[in-house]
Order: structure tokens, then sequence, then C-alpha cells
């Protein structure tokens, strides 16, 4: 059953204005969304300002800066007083094979993000569309080994967003105390149901309010 605690109102334009971050945590207040998803430079407005759960991007949303750049970033968002970090691997060791780097830094920034306070998640963004079947199997494994809270497909920046067979594999293959999160395309109720059956428990998506009034939207995030 598709309910608003599934759903994280999403608003990652770059060209997005205060205004409408006042629109989208007044849409998750009423409509009691499990977060708002903004970039980091609106964390604290809408913290500061709103009860909502705030949850932002890091390494967003190629994921290619340092381990320290992203550390960086997770602690200042954190401190602006985001309470989710959804962050991108650097996709390129994947593709070098180098597993490890990958591990350390999923790991550096789950210990961060948990020593900061309670309940506070860490998001692993893999960029499913650009991975084999083989290393989304990899990923899952090592999101887990790594402590990180959810593995989640899509940047909805990239060639594609969440899918039925990937949310079905990375249930499959993710340690049970990892969540999936999907994201990317999320555009229809009908669709959001079905990956919700096929195991996400979290939807990343601009489109919160359409879903919950079971209206087709056009929105690629």
């Amino acid at each position: 059953m598709l309910t608003s605690a599934y759903i994280d109102h999403t608003l990652l334009k770059p060209e997005a204005t205060l205004k409408q971050i006042d629109q989208l945590c007044a849409e998750a207040t009423e409509h009691k969304f499990a977060t708002v998803c903004i970039q980091p430079c609106h964390v604290k407005y809408a913290a500061d300002k709103y009860s909502v759960r705030v949850c932002t991007v890091i390494g967003f949303p190629l994921g290619v800066t340092s381990t320290q750049t992203k550390i960086f970033e997770c602690q200042q968002a954190l401190s602006d007083g985001a309470q989710e970090i959804d962050m991108v691997i650097n996709i390129g060791k994947v593709k070098d094979g180098n597993f490890e780097y990958v591990q350390n830094e999923i790991e550096q920034l789950a210990k961060l993000v948990h020593s900061s306070g309670e309940n506070k998640l860490l998001k692993v963004i893999i960029e499913t569309c650009l991975l084999n079947e083989v290393e989304k199997q990899k990923l899952c494994q090592i999101v887990g080994d790594a402590g990180a809270d959810f593995i989640k497909t899509s940047t909805g920046f990239s060639t594609g967003g969440a899918t039925l067979d990937d949310i079905k594999l990375l249930r499959q293959y993710s340690p049970k105390h990892v969540q999936v999160k999907a994201s990317g395309g999320i555009r229809d109720s009908s669709f959001a149901k079905e990956l919700i059956q096929a195991g996400a428990t979290r939807l990343g998506t601009s489109s919160g309010v359409a879903l919950m009034k079971d209206i087709p939207t056009t929105s690629n995030y």
C-alpha cells in the first residue's frame, strides 16, 4: 500500500528557489512525507524554519569528489540540521574494480552520520543505470558491510531511474538490515505501488503530492 511515509519529497533542481523550498516543506508537513530531500545549500533554511525531517545529497550528482570532500559536505549538512544523507558513490572506482575504495568511503560517512545523533540515516546512491548486474550485486554486499542504512537506485540526473528489476535485485542481494530506496522517474501511483511490492521502502520523487492524489506527472525525478 502506498502511503506518504514512503516518500522523500524531492526538489534537487539547481534553479530551486526559497519560495519553492517553502512550498516543498509545507506540502511535506501537510501530507506527512518521510522527508524533504533538498540540496545542501537549503538544509539550514528548511531545518530552522520547519519541523519536517530533512534529507540532503552529498557528492551529488556525479559522485566524483574526493572522500575528504564528501566528509566535509556531510559534516556541514549534519551541522545545518540534516537527518538523512544520500551520498553518491564513485562509479569510476567501481568500473576500475576498486571496491575497497568504495567501501571505505561509505564506511567513513556511515560512521560520521551515525555518530551525529540518534535516528540519523545514510543512503547510498549507486546509479544503477550505469552498472552491470555483477556490479550491482557486489555493491549490495558492500553497502551492507559498510554500515549504511539504505541502498538507492539513482540520482535522477543520469541516463535512467528506478526499475522494477533493479529494485528486485537490490532487495534480493542486500542484507536484511539494508533498506532499498527507489528514485528517478516515479511519476504515477501504480508504478510506485509496484516498486514497494518489489521491495522498496522509500521512494524519492518530486511528484509526491500527485502520487497521493493519484495524478500522473512528467517529472524526471
